[in-house]
This record gives structure tokens, C-alpha cells and sequence, in this order.
């Protein structure tokens, strides 16, 4: 018989920094993309168009690519 894997607890520390190491390179390029494209708009009209293209690049991209490829660096033993 074989033993049960120990639980693993997500480290939210590790997975912030996880996170951080795609998401300042997109935010910037998104930035970089919008900024000239808005010139004269107000700050708030300028995050309404780029803060709908982040969730969704983060809910559907970057974090399944995070929890995939640094699975064994956020999860931790229980």
C-alpha cells in the first residue's frame, strides 16, 4: 500500500513574488501600448481601458501560467 502525499498549504508570499515576475513586464507593455494612444484622456479614463485588458490577462494567462510552472515554489508541505 502506498502512502498519501503530504498536504501542501499555498506560501501566498511565494505565490505573490510568482506573480510579480510576469505581471510588472506586462503591465508595462500594456503601459507602453495605451499611454500614447490616451494622450490627453484623465487618469481614470486611462485605467478604465487598461484595467479590464490586466484581469483578464491575469485571470485567464499569467496565473494558470504561474500555479503551472511554479507550483513546487508556492506550495509548501502542510
Amino acid at each position: 500500500m502506498t502512502t498519501p502525499a503530504p498536504a501542501r498549504k499555498l506560501s501566498k508570499l511565494h505565490f505573490a513574488l510568482a506573480m510579480l515576475v510576469p505581471v510588472y513586464p506586462l503591465i508595462t507593455t500594456i503601459l507602453y501600448i495605451v499611454l500614447p494612444l490616451t494622450e490627453g484622456w484623465t487618469i481614470w479614463q486611462r485605467t478604465a481601458v487598461i484595467a479590464p485588458i490586466m484581469v483578464f490577462a491575469i485571470v485567464f494567462f499569467v496565473s494558470p501560467f504561474v500555479q503551472k510552472r511554479f507550483s513546487n515554489f508556492i506550495l509548501r508541505a502542510a
